[in-house]
């Protein structure tokens, strides 16, 4: 091994990048919700943007224009026009949190966003890596969901189950109403779903 050689890989250890990483498990916060009518406040959006670490601004754009709304900011909270889901806000967060914020080389979130030659790059602190944030079409506006927690609708009962209570069809969803009848038609609030299921109460009795 010749002295060249030796000279030449201690030049490039000391130019590799210096790991400065956090250290810190990178945990995103969950979503808070609070459904108004067919308004949607994300209650911890400020805590959200704060562990991002990215301007407010940014990241409640990407959201808009993913899921096809409109809203605004206000104080610590984000409003949006329509009535979503808990698994709507997260995978949207978390495909802002891979295009915007995670290193594509070695993962971490250490990273921070740069314009160069007016291309917006994605600068990692921990690694050195770098990579340029295309602007893209919304990919992702996702479909409102048929049944919401804690909202009303009207459905008819087509058939009744092993335990007694009937059962009704809307969309993808199985509901199940205790003290109904195969032919009713009823107004029902859900309060819980569980995958394709939903179990519901009687708010009123339409027709028998």
């Amino acid at each position: 091994m010749n002295d060249d050689y030796l000279v030449n890989l201690d030049r490039a250890l000391k130019n590799l990048p210096e790991i400065k990483g956090s250290g810190e498990r990178f945990v995103i916060p969950d979503p808070k919700l609070l459904t108004e009518g067919k308004t949607t406040v994300l209650e911890n959006f400020a805590v959200i943007v704060d562990k991002l670490n990215r301007e407010p601004e940014h990241i409640f754009k990407f959201l808009l224009r993913e899921l096809g709304t409109a809203g605004k900011i206000e104080g610590s909270r984000a409003i949006f026009q329509r009535r979503l889901t808990l698994s709507m806000i997260s995978e949207i967060i978390n495909a802002y949190v891979k295009e915007y914020v995670t290193c594509s080389e070695c993962g971490r979130p250490d990273t921070h966003l740069m314009k160069s030659e007016r291309i917006l790059t994605l600068r990692c602190d921990a690694c050195g890596a770098h990579r340029p944030v295309t602007k893209r079409r919304a990919t992702m506006i996702v479909k409102e969901e048929a049944l919401v927690e804690g909202e009303t609708y009207d459905v008819r009962i087509d058939a009744v189950g092993s335990k007694g209570d009937g059962i009704a069809k809307k969309d993808k969803y199985t509901i199940y109403v205790p003290n109904t009848i195969k032919g009713d038609t009823v107004k029902i609030k859900i309060k819980k779903i569980t995958g394709n299921l939903a179990f519901a109460e009687i708010v009123e009795k339409i027709t028998a």
